[in-house]
């Protein structure tokens, strides 16, 4: 198979460098759309270059319904259609996410989709479970082909996998600037054959000669959606100056190619392992890359290449977190700098219930709150104490026999608990930790690490029997909420 196609999954063989359709909000963001005739004409000279796979999501303007046309001009199927679900944070019911698959089948104008890939604002809140699970019998029943992931982290990509959950993908950013994805989510990704559509490999266009030698241009309303995005990893990653330091060197390696420096940045990341694709913007009947694109696959890198790009590299700040916390939590990474264009507010994880002598209650609705006659967590005053937590999700135990994806779960429960009772996971003070197997012992603490690695609570963890098989670990968490 030529080298510019790969088999993303069974039965879905894709181009390698992707046709990214986020382009199309940014082009309508005054309000007027995109003509869908001319898009179309313009996918369609991609296609025939052999730039068949197009990415998209709900909230990429028209890009849905363009792809739709697309496909009505062309029933022969000569493209792959990928769309992402980004719904809003809160509680989710099963025929909402019918609705949305079944919306997008629409605006497609398809029966099935190739890849549905799936967002999820905050881990804290469940539904981002129950949302997978209903996907997978959506997928079961034919309305999906595979399912992926957008913007996960290493944590709760191991959580999805230890499930029982089959994705085929997950699709970050990666890129020279940002190498959050070349540590633990790649040896994740490379463990069980999932594949990383990397995104923001060119930077919003900075990764080119055009920006070499150039002074910085700041946060101007000038700049594309997509450029003010990069511009703040820019400068995270350690300014304007070091950017210019590695633009020059990777113009010297494009001049040895006799390619671009855009190519030279994308080529770097498609060689890396676990990486199935890059996803390079495309501004439908404005621009087209075809020709840039194609030199991608006229040339390969070498030692001496790579060396003095990781030289350089090393020279950059890392991104902070993990892939996918630029939506999460600060620096927020978006092209406003915030969650303003994306979200309005984050609803409680849990329903709070006023309690007897001032006290308030959470209660996350599993069985065992009912049967027993307690609450998830309680709030008097100034003070959240947590209930003993298990990885169960309704009639679910989530994590599968993996001891620190129950414990990643267990803390997303914690944590919303916390939230919904108007505390945050920082305002932990003290956690204890039971374990069925001594064995086990690293892993969880090692998740729990992950966790709270800057909060540092006091700690216990001892071994101890567990009611439920099924269960590893059980945790229990107490926080102290800071005075307004």
């Amino acid at each position: 198979m030529d080298s510019k196609y790969s088999e993303l999954a069974p039965g879905l063989v894709i181009c390698r460098v992707l046709n990214g359709l986020w382009q199309i909000a940014d082009m309508e963001r005054s309000g007027t759309k995109v003509n869908a005739a001319e898009a179309v004409r313009a996918m369609q000279a991609y296609t025939d270059a052999g730039f068949t796979t197009f990415d998209m999501a709900d909230h990429y303007g028209s890009a849905e319904e363009i792809a739709g046309v697309f496909a009505s001009a062309h029933p022969q199927g000569t493209a792959q259609m990928l769309t992402k679900w980004v719904p809003s944070p809160g509680p989710i019911t099963k025929d909402q996410v019918r609705e949305a698959v079944e919306r997008a089948l629409t605006r497609m104008q398809s029966s099935s989709i190739d890849l549905m890939q799936f967002h999820a604002w905050n881990y804290a809140h469940p539904s981002w479970v129950d949302c997978l699970f209903w996907l997978q019998e959506l997928k079961q029943e034919g309305l999906i082909k595979h399912l992926g992931l957008t913007n996960f982290d290493t944590a709760h990509l191991q959580i999805v996998v230890s499930s029982g959950i089959e994705v085929v993908s997950n699709q970050v950013c990666y890129s020279l600037l940002d190498q959050r994805a070349a540590g633990k989510m790649k040896a994740l990704c490379l463990k069980h054959g999932i594949k990383l559509l990397a995104f923001g490999t060119v930077a919003g266009g900075f990764f080119s000669e055009k920006w070499l030698g150039k002074p910085d241009p700041g946060l101007r309303e000038s700049l594309t959606w997509s450029q003010l995005k990069y511009k703040r990893f820019i400068d995270i990653a350690g300014g304007w100056d070091r950017f210019q330091e590695l633009l020059s060197v990777l113009d010297s390696i494009a001049k040895k190619h006799r390619a671009g420096i855009a190519n030279i940045a994308s080529k770097y990341i498609l060689d890396q392992p676990a990486v199935g694709g890059v996803i390079i913007g495309v501004r439908l009947g404005q621009s087209a890359h075809i020709t840039d694109n194609e030199k991608i696959f006229s040339f390969e890198l070498d030692a001496d290449d790579r060396q003095q790009i990781s030289v350089k590299l090393k020279a950059l700040q890392p991104i902070p977190g993990d892939c996918g916390d630029e939506y999460r939590k600060p620096p927020y990474l978006t092209a406003s700098g915030d969650l303003s264009h994306h979200l309005e507010d984050f609803p409680a994880p849990y329903p709070a219930l006023a309690g007897g002598d001032g006290r308030m209650k959470a209660l996350s609705g599993t069985v065992w709150e009912d049967l027993a006659g307690f609450s998830r967590a309680i709030r008097k005053g100034n003070r959240i104490l947590v209930s003993g937590t298990t990885a169960t999700h309704g009639d679910k135990a989530m994590g599968g026999n993996d001891p620190a994806a129950q414990t990643h779960f267990i803390i997303d429960k914690i944590e919303g608990a916390i939230q919904s009772l108007g505390g945050k996971l920082e305002d932990v003070v003290r956690t204890r930790i039971y374990i069925r197997n001594i064995s086990n012992w690293e892993a969880v603490a090692r998740a729990h690490g992950e966790r709270f690695s800057i909060i540092q609570p006091a700690n216990t963890m001892v071994k101890a029997e567990m009611i439920g098989d099924e269960y590893l670990v059980e945790m229990e968490a107490e926080a102290v909420v800071a005075d307004q």
